[in-house]
């Protein structure tokens, strides 16, 4: 099974820039379809963006389309979110997930293995 971590997280004003790694280990990657979610004080975790395995098709929540990009080094066996003109409302601890399954989802019950999150404070 694949043990994930994520880091990069960190205290940024709004309208800043900010890149999240998750770094695999014990099996690549490339085996798995990886989401990247996020969990605020008091909310349900929400899926952000994920990139399929094979294809690697991306998905991304509307919610933050056109600011985060999602992508993949496989030389590195890591993932990264890319989040640009951060908003206030994107706080929150930041979680990298792998599904075996290529089915792009944002569904953080379909996918099994996780990390332990980063957190992520936007405030001026």
């Amino acid at each position: 099974q694949v043990q994930l971590a994520e880091s990069g997280g960190g205290l940024v004003q709004p309208g800043g820039s900010l890149r999240l790694s998750c770094a695999g280990s014990g099996l690549p990657l490339t085996l798995y379809t990886i989401g990247w979610f996020r969990q605020a004080p008091g909310k349900e975790r929400e899926g952000v963006s994920c990139i399929s395995r094979g294809v690697e098709s991306t998905h991304t929540a509307d919610s933050v389309k056109g600011r985060f990009t999602i992508s993949r080094d496989n030389a590195k066996n890591t993932v990264y979110l890319q989040m640009n003109n951060l908003k206030p409302e994107d706080t929150a601890v930041y979680y990298c997930a792998a599904k075996f399954s290529g089915t792009s989802s944002l569904e953080p019950s379909e996918f099994r293995s996780w990390g332990q999150g980063t957190q992520v404070t936007v405030s001026s």
